[in-house]
């Protein structure tokens, strides 16, 4: 089962994203801010992490510097998510280290199709019916 760590601080937006995606098959973890983020994946090794950008005092292109700047967690993939959807926002994300970027509130067929490509076989097959 692939495991999603979702980096969220609105406790709302976390609960909702991860109730969905896990009656799609995937495992969820959580983490609230851009610390908890970075320990998290060290400590559980995603298959992929779904990183608000907009988080408190360390944003997610911080955290996603810094998982990729840790030589154990360096190649884990990182999706960024943010309520914005300006390009220079894209750019930003991608340039911290994210693989891929998608906006808030999250459209779900479109977010799977992005960690599809991420997961390959590890894809859960209630996840593959995007409808």
């Amino acid at each position: 089962m692939a495991l999603v760590l979702i980096v969220e601080d609105n406790p709302i937006n976390r609960d909702v994203l991860g109730r969905r995606l896990e009656r799609r098959g995937f495992s969820i973890r959580f983490a609230e801010d851009g610390p908890s983020g970075i320990a998290a994946a060290r400590t559980l090794m995603p298959d992929v992490i779904l990183m608000d950008i907009g988080l408190g005092e360390m944003d997610g292109c911080e955290a996603t510097r810094r998982i990729h700047a840790d030589p154990e967690t360096a190649a884990l993939p990182i999706i960024a998510l943010t309520a914005s959807a300006f390009e220079s926002d894209r750019a930003k994300a991608l340039a911290a280290g994210c693989i891929d970027f998608d906006t808030k509130p999250v459209d779900l067929p479109r977010l799977l199709g992005k960690m599809q490509a991420v997961l390959g076989p590890k894809m859960p097959e209630a996840a593959m019916n995007f409808g």
